[in-house]
């Protein structure tokens, strides 16, 4: 793994997240890809080989290791890590077709012309919608994946002995799980930080959403002053121009004096 790459990856992701998705970001890179790396992989390495049945019956084996653990732990939170953390990537490749394009129109119309845009990371426009996307997808994937694991193993239930009554095997055979406590324990605390991933996302999302309500109010009552104050500013200047064209000239007497 290239830890430089990765640095700088992240580096980018949190230039153009908010406080939540600070958090998130760090809560995924510490308690998830490296648990994933470090601890994950050792628990769960060696799950098959110790997988024991008390049945020399070839295939029984393998046949009832399969029925139980239809998906590996490990394949499965590695395809949820990478559809969870790949999305991040959008808002990333979004702001650099920002800068791209406003790099293109200042070749095109000089450094003096006006910018299209008055900051590439700030979150308005299509960059908005990519971020709000990317939060969506973000918990809807940690959600469908928690749901796999919880119906694949039945609430996420290790127990040491298993009955296994599949073809080949003679009969109910009695199967053993290597490390079912410890198995348990990881798999809590995988469940519970994508559970904590989600609700950060779904903050993030509520914070966004309520920012930009908060935004059109304040547009909005912008324009409505604006337009009280033209409409005054109009009805006075019409005010005044009717008084002028109305105003009646002060009256002369007559000249009556006969000359002589």
């Amino acid at each position: 793994m290239n830890w430089a790459f990765l640095q700088g990856l992240l580096s980018g992701v949190n230039q153009y997240s908010t406080a939540f998705g600070r958090v998130w970001l760090s809560i995924v890179f510490l308690f998830r890809v490296m648990v994933y790396v470090v601890a994950a992989e050792r628990v769960w390495g060696d799950d098959q080989k110790d997988f024991q049945c008390n049945t020399a019956q070839p295939g029984c084996h393998n046949v009832c290791y399969d029925h139980f653990f239809p998906v590996s732990h490990i394949r499965l939170w590695a395809l949820q890590l990478i559809f969870v953390t790949c999305p991040s990537l959008l808002v990333v490749m979004h702001v650099a077709y920002r800068e791209e394009r406003e790099r293109r129109h200042r070749e095109r119309n000089g450094e003096d012309c006006g910018r299209l845009y008055m900051d590439t990371g700030k979150k308005r426009g299509g960059l908005w919608w990519t971020y709000v996307f990317t939060l969506v997808f973000k918990a809807g994937v940690d959600s469908a994946f928690l749901y796999v694991l919880y119906y694949i193993y039945e609430a996420y239930n290790f127990p040491r002995l298993i009955k296994c009554s599949q073809k080949p095997c003679p009969n109910v055979v009695d199967c053993f799980i290597s490390r079912p406590t410890e198995k348990k324990i990881f798999t809590i605390f995988m469940v519970v930080t994508s559970i904590l991933c989600i609700f950060l996302n779904l903050c993030e999302l509520i914070y966004l959403l309520g920012k930009r309500c908060q935004e059109c109010v304040v547009s909005n009552n912008r324009r409505h002053e604006l337009f009280v104050a033209s409409t005054a500013a109009n009805n006075n200047e019409s005010h005044s121009i009717m008084e002028k064209s109305l105003k009646v000239p002060p009256y002369a007497p007559p000249n009556n004096r006969v000359s002589k």
